[in-house]
């Protein structure tokens, strides 16, 4: 196999797993942009959190909250947990790794609030630990996971949104997670904004 047949491998695999999941998640994606906005307007915010390539999406996620996606509107209320690296490294140094979302999720996170969680795994125990922590806290929790969702899956409450891409490579989930959050951001302006 050539370069350019691996690379074209690539696009036809990612082209299938977008149609694998496109009809199955199309709705979660309306159910769970319904509850950002809710949250929003019960003066709620959005927690966000994620490892590695993970916490770049909810960065990612974030900026457009705060900034804007493709339209023109006030900033909305989202933080990305994994921005403070001061607390994240004190935690981790004088705690745990594990508890580096949890204990921000404790001392920042509210009933109104949701807690959006990114693991392609769905088995990273500080993201599991956000999970609890968030459930403590009378929060609830929007996951974005791949495979078959891991421990996340597991721990989740009836009351919980659980968006899970059902495929084992993580380059592939990883795609359809930034097209997933990429899709909450357009639904949230469009019920904010209107338009076509």
């Amino acid at each position: 196999m050539d370069l350019i047949d691996r690379a074209g491998g690539h696009f036809r695999e990612s082209i299938a797993t977008l149609q694998l999941v496109m009809d199955e998640l199309s709705p979660a994606i309306a159910v769970a942009a319904e509850r950002m906005v809710a949250s929003l307007m019960n003066e709620g915010k959005i927690l966000a959190c994620g490892n590695g390539g993970a916490a770049a999406d909810a960065h990612h996620f974030v900026t457009m909250m705060l900034g804007h996606f493709e339209k023109e509107r006030p900033g909305l209320a989202a933080i990305a947990l994994s921005s403070d690296s001061p607390s994240l490294t004190a935690v981790g140094n004088d705690y745990e790794f594990d508890l580096i979302f949890s204990k921000q999720v404790r001392a920042l996170g509210h009933h109104n609030d949701l807690l959006l969680v990114i693991s392609s795994s769905g088995n990273s125990a500080n993201i599991i630990e956000a999970i609890y922590a968030a459930h403590e806290r009378g929060m609830n929790v929007i996951a974005l996971t791949g495979n078959d969702g891991g421990q996340v899956a597991e721990i989740l409450s009836p009351e919980d949104l659980h968006l899970n891409v059902p495929v084992t490579r993580a380059a592939r989930v990883q795609e359809v997670h930034l097209l997933l959050l990429h899709a909450l951001c357009d639904a949230i302006d469009y019920m904010l904004l209107g338009g076509e």
